[in-house]
C-alpha cells in the first residue's frame, strides 16, 4: 500500500456569484464574500469578472459585481 505524501498542492473549485450594494462596488464584493462564506468553506481567492449597476430615476440604485470565488476542496 502506498502512502499519500503531504504537499502544498491544492485543488480548487470555482463558483460564480453576484454581490450588490447601494453604496459601492467594494461593499458589493464584501457582501458577496461574506454571504458565500456562510455556506462555502475554505474560500481562498476571488476575481472580479464584471461590474454593473442598476439605475433608478436617473440615479445609481445599486452596484452589482460578478465574482469568481475559488475554494479548496477537502481531502
Amino acid at each position: 500500500m502506498s502512502e499519500r505524501k503531504q504537499s502544498n498542492a491544492n485543488t480548487y473549485k470555482v463558483i460564480e456569484i453576484v454581490g450588490s450594494s447601494p453604496t459601492g462596488t467594494d461593499d458589493a464584493i464584501r457582501n458577496a464574500i461574506a454571504d458565500a462564506g456562510k455556506t462555502v468553506k475554505h474560500i481562498d481567492w476571488f476575481e472580479v469578472v464584471e461590474t454593473r449597476g442598476h439605475v433608478e430615476n436617473g440615479n445609481i440604485g445599486h452596484f452589482q459585481v460578478t465574482l469568481k470565488l475559488g475554494f479548496r476542496l477537502e481531502g
